[in-house]
């Protein structure tokens, strides 16, 4: 770092949306860039009068052109201001009081920490460097995290395609202590998991995902109080098998599991195995959902449970519109899938699908599927998943929860 920080200078206009603690600068609000700055080096971003407005870290290669430290001019930017920010994170989710030993401690800008994302499976951290001034910080932020947590075991899986926007290599591996065993045993709300942190999907598991799958154990449980046996449970892009295993586990009389991947359906059933549940209770097909919604639905099958938990849909807006269509696609065949007096929960995990359009594009599902429903719910990410009030778009995963109309 230099003595005397590089500069970014604004266009006319564009300080506003940090002038309310947004921590981004794109690069079409840049109107120059006074010195030569590094990748993630530290600089001053001011406005087109000169007023100063953030300390950020730069990335010439990213659309996002700057992502903002700190709006106080009097900080630092170092070892031990990063450090601290750490600790606080670690505190926070320590103050939750979550039941589960996979838990989120680091959350990007939520924490004040743009792109850094730190899961913890037990004693083995997994670390995900999304942006680059977090990646040129990466020993000091990787020490504070050991020394935080008392985990010394730390996994890299910065090997995500949000990397390569941002001009970054992909990396992968130990960072400190020993590789991660080939799968890694956690335990959530009293149900226990095979997790693969070296090839799962993001860090190994869906985390995010926690309170809903507790919901769903627990309609689970409400159906088969109420009508004297448990629901007939369709989940759909199940990867391990999460909220089949809820399901499962709250008693449903059969829980179908759906995914393209084989590698992650067998992980689904050694979880089914490994908390007790019967092979004559589930169902496991490697196949595409799309094609499986529809081949159930010539069959004549019904559900009273549904889970839609599908992949990122839309990488970025330009493919919004080809999402919809496929969020549209799958929930119209599960709302013919479901039973009258059933629940749906159905998700999108995209950013660049907001809220308000996602309820719209289920409207339009229900609708078209001629089936009257309630929303019940607006679900989203877990507690140790939150959102920064001035960055909406750390709200990623969203989800409804409907219930078909008896009539």
């Amino acid at each position: 770092m230099t003595s005397r920080p590089a500069e970014i200078h604004l266009r006319p206009g564009k300080e506003r949306s940090l002038r309310r603690r947004h921590p981004w600068v794109y690069a079409g609000g840049v109107a120059r860039v006074s010195g030569q700055p590094g990748v993630g080096e530290t600089v001053a971003v001011k406005a087109a009068d000169g007023t100063w407005l953030a300390w950020a870290a730069y990335a010439p290669d990213s659309m996002i052109r700057a992502r903002c430290w700190s709006f106080r001019e009097d900080d630092r930017v170092d070892g031990p201001w990063l450090a601290a920010r750490v600790r606080a994170a670690v505190a926070r989710r320590e103050a939750l009081g979550i039941d589960s030993d996979a838990v989120r401690l680091v959350f990007g800008e939520a924490d004040e920490l743009p792109g850094l994302v730190a899961d913890r499976y037990g004693r083995q951290l997994v670390v995900q460097f999304q942006a680059a001034g977090v990646d040129a910080w990466r020993d000091p932020l990787v020490d504070a995290l050991v020394a935080a947590t008392g985990c010394s075991d730390v996994f890299d899986r910065s090997d995500g395609a949000i990397r390569a926007r941002e001009g970054l290599p992909a990396t992968a591996g130990p960072l400190r202590g020993e590789m991660p065993a080939a799968r890694l045993c956690v335990r959530e709300e009293g149900i226990s998991y095979w997790v693969d942190v070296k090839r799962g999907h993001k860090t190994g598991f869906y985390i995010d995902q926690r309170d809903n799958r507790t919901l769903v154990r627990r309609l689970a449980r409400r159906f088969a109080e109420r009508h004297g046996r448990g629901p007939r449970t369709l989940n759909c892009f199940c990867f391990t098998g999460g909220f089949s295993l809820a399901a499962g586990l709250g008693g449903a009389s059969l829980a179908v599991s759906v995914d393209s991947s084989a590698e992650a359906l067998a992980l689904a059933r050694e979880n089914w195995t490994l908390n007790g549940l019967s092979d004559e209770d589930a169902r496991w097909v490697d196949a595409d959902v799309f094609e499986t919604l529809r081949r159930l639905q010539a069959e004549g099958e019904r559900f009273d449970l549904i889970v839609l938990d599908p992949p990122k849909f839309a990488a970025s807006h330009q493919h919004v519109e080809r999402a919809a269509r496929a969020y549209k696609d799958i929930n119209l065949s599960a709302l013919r899938l479901l039973q009258p007096g059933g629940t749906l929960l159905t998700f999108s995990c995209s950013g660049a699908i907001g809220l308000e359009l996602f309820q719209k594009i289920v409207a339009g599902a229900v609708i078209d599927a001629g089936v009257d429903c309630q929303m019940l719910a607006r679900l989203s990410a877990g507690r140790d998943h939150p959102l920064l009030m001035t960055h909406p778009e750390g709200e990623y995963l969203k989800g409804l929860l409907l219930r078909r109309l008896e009539r």
